[in-house]
């Protein structure tokens, strides 16, 4: 575990999750909290007397190019640690090799971005035409090459530390490689993933009674996993979303033209009778806030969730399903929130989302333990100022869900084991 260990006189190489978002044409960091979310583990290294090598990835280059650099972070980092933040331009260049050699005690090194190599990743980069054949033989061929890469990144440090869980879900050689290549004894989670895992568990396999889950956004194929192990934890299931419309017309409602995925309607009674057979009180929206295009100028009007009329589409839920929702979430012991209740981007349509993050927030309060994932949930907590009134808001949407679900993530299993 990372807080017994002592750092003193230790190399460390990080794993960190920088993919943060940028300014389009200033290229400057516009959220941060993936950056803030690494800093303790940083600090523990540095404040102990090691070095501290940072590896992450930045969007979804195809090859270096110059606009997913990681030296935009650079100045954040630097605000946040408090000092000077070294910089190798070629995470597996001679200059990552020097400055990683040269590191003294208490500095800081960034490497940049690490899928500008195909090898982290494991996927070849192959035009259309290729064939099947190929297309194995490439694969094969990278496979080999992300080992050595994990290899040649692993010569750089004494210890490695994975610390990026919104990237844990991902086979990768920064994530899952690379620890074999260190004794067990020099690999561990960072701070971040650590409360990360622990919040998740807590939720999973400690919950106070009664446990409601709201699960949000535009698809039931989406969540289907998730939902479907949660139907064996939680007494509450609320829907909202665009995946509420699928529900509906399951169910012989008229819905306009709200979204609908036409091929899963079985599964939405499958998930309603199983629901019952469980005994999970399962929650649809009873009301439905409607425009006449999908555009925030739109015309709106309200009416049953079962009765939007010919023409319309649902954006967000409308009052009497706020008031519903927000009163079972106030008597919750336990909270899980992943997925908006309707178009938050759109401002006339976020009334829905921004009221479950209050009724969260406000149940928090009062002694609830809620747990808050998924991006459009999570820029509606900190949109509404609400961060620090939940108890824990995770920084990976895709690791969380598939960990929710149930799966192995490879991230998670190189460290912890099966």
């Amino acid at each position: 575990m990372i807080q017994d260990f002592n750092f003193k006189g230790i190399k460390a190489i990080v794993r960190v999750d920088f993919n943060v978002p940028l300014d389009k044409k200033t290229s400057a960091v516009t959220d941060d909290t993936r950056i803030r979310g690494a800093l303790p583990t940083i600090k523990k290294i540095t404040s102990e007397g090691g070095c501290c090598i940072l590896m992450s990835h930045l969007g979804r280059p195809e090859g270096p190019m110059e606009k997913y650099s990681l030296k935009p972070v650079l100045p954040v980092l630097e605000k946040h640690l408090g000092q000077k933040v070294l910089f190798a331009d070629d995470c597996m260049g001679e200059s990552a090799k020097k400055m990683s050699a040269e590191l003294k005690p208490g500095e800081v090194l960034l490497l940049e971005n690490v899928r500008f190599y195909p090898e982290e990743e494991g996927k070849p980069i192959l035009p259309e035409t290729a064939t099947e054949e190929e297309k194995k033989a490439a694969k094969a061929a990278l496979k080999a090459k992300q080992k050595e890469m994990a290899k040649t990144l692993a010569t750089y440090a004494s210890v490695y530390v994975n610390d990026a869980f919104g990237t844990a879900h991902r086979a990768h050689a920064t994530t899952a490689v690379m620890a074999d290549y260190f004794p067990k004894d020099k690999i561990m989670f960072g701070f971040l993933i650590n409360s990360e895992l622990a919040a998740m568990d807590k939720v999973l396999n400690n919950s106070q009674k009664p446990f409601t889950a709201i699960m949000g956004g535009a698809k039931v194929s989406d969540k289907i996993m998730l939902i479907e192990n949660l139907l064996n934890r939680v007494d509450n299931l609320i829907i909202g979303g665009g995946m509420t419309y699928t529900f509906i017309k399951a169910m012989g409602g008229k819905i306009g033209k709200s979204l609908c995925e036409e091929d899963k309607l079985d599964l939405a009674l499958k998930i309603i009778e199983k629901a019952k057979e469980k005994k999970v009180n399962l929650y649809l929206p009873v009301d439905s806030l409607n425009a006449d295009k999908f555009e925030n100028e739109s015309n709106t009007n309200i009416t049953a969730v079962d009765a939007v009329p010919d023409g319309w589409l649902g954006l967000d839920i409308a009052d009497e399903t706020i008031k519903e929702f927000s009163e079972v979430i106030g008597k919750s012991k336990t909270i899980l929130w992943n997925g908006p209740m309707g178009v938050f981007e759109m401002e006339k349509f976020s009334k829905g989302t921004t009221a479950i993050a209050k009724a969260i927030a406000e149940a928090t309060s009062k002694g609830a333990y809620s747990l808050i994932g998924g991006g459009d949930s999570v820029a509606a907590i900190n949109k509404n100022g609400l961060a620090d009134k939940v108890s824990y808001v995770s920084t990976g949407g895709g690791a969380m869900l598939e960990y929710m679900e149930g799966k192995k993530l490879p991230g998670i299993v190189a460290i912890r084991g099966e």
